[in-house]
């Protein structure tokens, strides 16, 4: 089932908890991402949203694009509209050519009527400062851009405003940068989009609360050490295995949308 319309949008089974059928919009709304706390706590809420095949890969030719949906599509964008930060690995950035989040003038205006900036937040994490200064999302003047890295150096002028926080020597301390977004950028909720790399390392420091995970009804094989055949984690295994605990199940034709607690 799945695939009529919500207002424009692909509605979307919910099988766990069991309710109503609804939009991509709807249902981020139901999981509290606009609200915003007077006592932020010291470090941001991070979501990870990945989407992968059903034998585990998150990329096709390098690239995520290729293995959603439209309904995943829609659920990606409704998360930027509701979160204070997009956290992305470089490499992300420039293999997928990031450019404006948010394009819609309409979810502009929403955003800023519940007292939020107009965009998210772009935090890009660069242990090195590895970013090629044409990268679109660089490009745009609306964007401001934060740039999580160790190096200090910084970027060649480019139209987006864009500030450091430098945390670590010769190597990122990813805790510390994400809690200085909390402090000085007001970050209360944060979403990661990858890539696997990062997400790695956000689990293996302990930082990530909820995955969410497109699981999109594909079998493509190859092997994760292939260097463009990754899996939603990538790089050293853990130490141990991270938990997680099911929070929700959506489902829109064949492809099934996961929603988990991630455990310390």
């Amino acid at each position: 089932m799945g695939g009529s319309e919500d207002g424009g949008e692909l509605v979307l089974e919910r099988l766990l908890p069991a309710a109503a059928p609804a939009g991509a919009s709807r249902i981020v709304e139901e999981m509290g991402l606009w609200e915003r706390s007077s006592e932020p706590s010291p470090r941001p809420r991070l979501l990870l949203n990945m989407v992968a095949t059903v034998d585990g890969r998150a990329t096709l030719g390098g690239r995520s694009g290729p293995i959603g949906d439209v309904a995943d599509h829609q659920l990606f964008h409704a998360l930027r509209a509701a979160v204070d930060g997009v956290l992305v690995g470089a490499g992300t950035v420039r293999t997928e050519r990031y450019g404006r989040l948010i394009r819609e003038d309409s979810v502009r205006a929403l955003r800023a009527s519940r007292g939020m900036p107009e965009e998210p937040l772009a935090c890009i994490v660069s242990g090195r400062l590895a970013l090629a200064e044409d990268v679109p999302l660089l490009q745009e003047p609306s964007a401001h851009v934060v740039v999580l890295t160790a190096s200090a150096a910084s970027l060649p002028p480019v139209a987006a405003v864009v500030d450091y926080v430098r945390a670590g020597e010769g190597q990122l301390d990813l805790a510390a940068a994400i809690t200085q977004l909390a402090e000085r950028f007001s970050v209360q909720t944060l979403l990661c989009e990858g890539g696997p790399h990062l997400a790695r390392e956000l689990i293996a420091a302990g930082l990530l609360d909820e995955l969410l995970l497109s699981v999109s009804p594909m079998l493509v094989g190859g092997e994760p050490s292939g260097g463009e055949a990754l899996r939603v984690l990538a790089g050293v295994e853990l130490d141990s295995p991270a938990r997680l605990e099911l929070l929700g199940v959506l489902r829109c034709s064949s492809e099934l949308f996961l929603r988990y607690r991630v455990s310390a």
